[in-house]
């Protein structure tokens, strides 16, 4: 690489996003970043890294269920919306005797959150499509 190859572009190439070019691309779906986004939006989020198309959350403890609290790392695995192309892992626990212990999470919320984003997605890219 020659000393005159940024290692970074910051603020350009805003158009590759989708496949477009110039800039750095990022290498996921952006229809599936978004969505994903939105229906995680009401937990924490810990980290999120459009780049790597990795989402993790923090605890998260439901208002109608004090002795439970979910986590959740989301990842965007392609950057064609596809029905494999995110993959959702739930972490549960509860608490016990005032510490939070490990349990079983139930699949179907994963399915269900994944489910979710890719609808969610799938109408982002409607809209956008006739908004065009």
């Amino acid at each position: 690489m020659s000393s005159s190859t940024p290692l970074l572009t910051l603020g350009k190439g805003t158009s590759n996003i989708n496949g477009g070019g110039g800039g750095s691309p990022i290498q996921v779906n952006a229809y599936l970043w978004r969505a994903t986004l939105s229906t995680l939006a009401f937990m924490p989020l810990v980290s999120a890294d459009p780049f790597g198309g990795v989402i993790i959350t923090d605890w998260y403890t439901p208002p109608a269920s004090p002795g439970e609290r979910f986590k959740v790392n989301a990842y965007i695995m392609s950057r064609q919306l596809t029905a494999n192309a995110v993959q959702v892992s739930v972490f549960h626990q509860i608490n016990q005797g005032g510490q939070w212990v490990d349990s079983p999470a139930d699949p179907s919320v994963a399915s269900g959150l994944e489910d979710r984003i890719l609808a969610q997605a799938a109408d982002l890219q409607a809209a956008d499509k006739n908004a065009k």
